[in-house]
Order: structure tokens, then sequence, then C-alpha cells
């Protein structure tokens, strides 16, 4: 660290709830990686331990990572280098490892960010409230003092290669070699799933499974030079769904920059909703789970996710939980209730077999599994899991938030319906028809709106409505 350096540092920018974030040469930059290295080990009390770091495609991934594994292992942490990994693939590492880690991602934004995601061991997630406000306040001040103290003995830095260990360990959760043969164009956006796709779904490292793989940009590239590697913006579907059809495919994945989530095409080139594969997956997780003996297994959902999942569920046998929005609530609850599944409206799922992390393969291997057991199109199977018609997620900016929904209160106060506040404000008619969600975003001034409805006429009207209360 540079003794002329006289900038006090303050990270409040770039630590985020979940994670940290910036844009990189401001504020993120190898100086400041290496003070949060430090203090990682020092909050979590590593010295001693095994740290894993790894890092996406983004140019500045290699020399974060070195950063970070220099700070820690300068307080006496052992690191294993990961080099290129997924976000999934750290919690694979720091799950079979039982090691804490991080990776440098900043998964769907843009080139000029970069980021770190924090594991504990066991792949248990940290937070803002279970640790990340400590770690930011100890690089702060490893910072503004100039000096990252030595420990007794530094730790040593060695490389560990996960992506063989990960694609046999997912291999092993489910079987796709008894499927019929599918033709499957893969979308990587340029991002980390042209890595973990031929390894998990090809025959780089493991025997083919009966899949004829199309690849979309799977050249590593941090600068995104086709579309930005966000699916959930439907401008970045266009090429998978032009692809689907091009060659007749049966099913188009798409994955985020750090892969750890999908997004599924069917055979149409129609996107089919992270709703619907959460219904599907869930599915399968209840058959597997009650085969090995589990009566009534649990499965989580947000509550912005399709009234049709907890219906499945309990259809199914299963015990459906409902939770406010965002992955650490996700996997607080997956652990406190057992749950073998959660999925979210944002196309994030979680697995108990997966020490309740998210995964965008292993559901992509699910859905693959659940078409390729029967003969039927993708868009017929996706039917089965999308009997209601949404609007999907709807931003109004708006200042005066609470005024919005007061008024949007006030219109609806004389009709049939609940309204519970869980997470913003959601409103359920009581004859089943309808619901809907607002919620104010934390870090924009954005009014979310998302409507639900038996059918598109009804929802048209119940989102027009709303939207001209919120927007008057």
């Amino acid at each position: 660290m540079t003794s002329e350096q006289t900038k006090t540092f303050d990270l409040s920018a770039s630590f985020k709830a979940y994670d940290v974030r910036g844009i990189v040469g401001d504020s993120i930059t190898a100086e400041i990686v290496e003070a949060v290295g430090a203090a990682f080990v020092d909050v979590l009390e590593l010295e001693g331990q095994t740290v894993l770091v790894g890092g996406d495609m983004r140019p500045s991934s290699p020399e974060f990572a070195k950063a970070f594994a220099d700070g820690a292992a300068t307080r006496g942490a052992n690191v294993q280098l990961l080099d290129l990994i997924s976000t999934d693939e750290l919690y694979y590492a720091c799950g079979s490892l039982n090691a804490a880690g991080a990776t440098f991602t900043a998964s769907h934004n843009p080139a000029e960010y970069n980021g770190i995601k924090m594991s504990k061991a066991g792949a248990q997630p940290i937070s803002s409230e279970s640790g990340l406000k400590e770690i930011q306040a100890l690089a702060e001040e490893y910072l503004n003092t100039r000096h990252i103290p030595a420990a007794a003995t530094r730790g040593q830095i060695g490389v560990h290669d996960v992506l063989k260990g990960y694609s046999e360990y997912l291999r092993g959760l489910v079987d796709l070699s008894g499927s019929r043969p599918l033709k499957v164009v893969v979308d990587a956006g340029n991002g980390m799933a042209g890595l973990t796709t031929p390894a998990v779904l090809g025959d780089a490292l493991l025997p083919k499974l009966p899949f004829d793989i199309i690849p979309l940009y799977f050249e590593l590239d941090g600068s995104f030079p086709n579309h930005p590697a966000n699916p959930l913006e439907p401008e970045n579907l266009r090429d998978l769904q032009a692809a689907v059809v091009k060659h007749g495919a049966d099913i188009g994945l798409a994955f985020d920059g750090d892969a750890d989530r999908c997004f599924v095409i069917d055979e149409k080139g129609e996107p089919v909703s992270p709703s619907a594969i959460t219904g599907m997956v869930a599915r399968r997780e209840i058959a597997r789970a009650q085969a090995q003996g589990e009566a009534t297994p649990t499965i989580i959902h947000n509550l912005l996710t399709s009234r049709a999942v907890p219906e499945l569920v309990e259809h199914d046998g299963g015990r459906a939980v409902r939770t406010r929005v965002g992955h650490s609530f996700i996997k607080a609850v997956m652990a406190e209730e057992g749950a073998v599944f959660g999925g979210e409206h944002s196309a994030h799922f979680y697995f108990r077999d997966f020490w309740n992390a998210d995964t965008g393969m292993l559901a992509a291997m699910h859905v693959l599994a659940a078409l390729g057991e029967q003969d039927g199109p993708l868009s017929e199977l996706g039917r089965e899991y999308e009997p209601y018609v949404s609007s999907g997620e709807i931003n109004s900016e708006i200042e005066d938030k609470a005024g919005a929904v007061d008024r949007v209160k006030a219109d609806f106060a004389a009709e049939d319906i609940i309204v519970d506040t869980m997470d913003g404000s959601t409103f359920t008619a009581n004859d089943g028809s309808y619901w809907f969600n607002l919620r104010p975003s934390n870090t924009e001034p954005f009014l979310r709106l998302n409507v639900e409805a038996t059918d598109r006429q009804l929802m048209e009207r119940v989102r027009d409505r709303v939207l001209a209360n919120v927007r008057r």
C-alpha cells in the first residue's frame, strides 16, 4: 500500500446489502480489494484456515483475485486460487471443501463494473447482517491507516481447479443420460456459462450426453461485445430466440454473466417464465424427496412468483412457504425450513443438495430432464405450469412511493380484497381472480408493480387501473 496516499476511504458506495459492486478504478481497485481480503479473514476468524478465491471473465478479475489473496495471506489464511469460475462454482467449492471464499464478478452489470461475492464455509451467505458491514469497516480502517498488520505466519497461496468436481457433482444430482436426444441452444452472453456449459452439458470433461449443444457467445469476454449478460431484459434474449427457431432446437438456455441465473426459451422462441420453471423443478424435487421417505417436502417461493407455484406444491403433497424477495431471505428460510428447493421470479433457483445456494446450471439440468423424459414440445410442457397471465415487472419512477401506494389502497378500498405487507403491499382478490404487488426499490426512485390474473383482459384492466393511480 502506498504511504504517500492521502485519500480517505469510504467504501459505502460499493458495499451493498449482499455483495460488493463498483466501477473498476474508482470505487473498486486492487488496493481496496487487498484490504477487503485482509478484513474478510479477520472478521470471519480464518487465520490458519483455507480461503478460496476465484473470478469471472472481466479483465480486472485476475488482478483483483491476486490482491484479495495477498490481503488474506497477510492475515494468515492459506489461499487456494480457483481461477476462472462461475458464482455457483464458488458455492460448490465452499460447500464441498467446507471453506470460506470469494469470487470477483459484477454478475449482469456492464463491463466497467466488477465486484465481490463472498461466502462462509458450507456456502453460507454473507450479507450486511452477517459480516459484510464489519468487513467494510475493517477494510476502511486498513486503508485509512495505510497498514495491514502481518499475521505471525503468512499464509500460503496455491491453485485448485474445481470445474471437473463441480461438473461431476451436478451430474450426480440429475441423471440426464437417459434423456431423448435434444437440440439445445445455449447463450452464454460471453459470460462464465461459456466455460461451465461444455463441462457440465457437453463432453469437454465428462462422457457425452444425448444433447446437441449449439453455442452462442461462448467466448469469455468481459467487455460483452454481443449483448449485456442480463437475460432479465427481453432484448438480450432476441439472439437466442432467433437461434432456437433457426436451428429447429428443442430448447434455449440463457445465462447471466456469472451463470448463477438461467432463463429458458421454448421451441417456438417464446420465454418460459421463471415461475413455470420453479413449478417444474419443484414437482421433480418433491417427487424425489418423497421417494426418499420425506413425507411433505418444503418448497420456498417469493411473493412475486405465480400463484400456480404454491397450488402445484400443495397438489403434489408438498408444503409451500412464501418469503420476501431477495436471495439472503430465501437462503435463510431454506435453512430454517429444511426446504428441498426454492425459486424466485428473477430466475434464481436454490437447492438443498447445493448447500441451499442458487445455481442456474442445476435448474437447467432439471428442465432438460423434464423435457427429455417425455415426448411433447417444451411449449406444451410449459403451459401446464403457466395457467395465469402475468404483467411482468413494471417500474414507475416516482419520489413519493408511499403516497402512490396510498392512492391505490383508496381506489381499491371498496373491492373485496386482502392486503398484506410482507414485502411492499400485496393486494389479493378474495375470489382468486387476480393479485398485484407494489414494492418500492430500496436503491432507486422506483415503485415496482407485478400483476397476475386468470385472463389477459382482467390482468390488463387491473394493471392499467393501478398504474393510473401510481403515475397520477
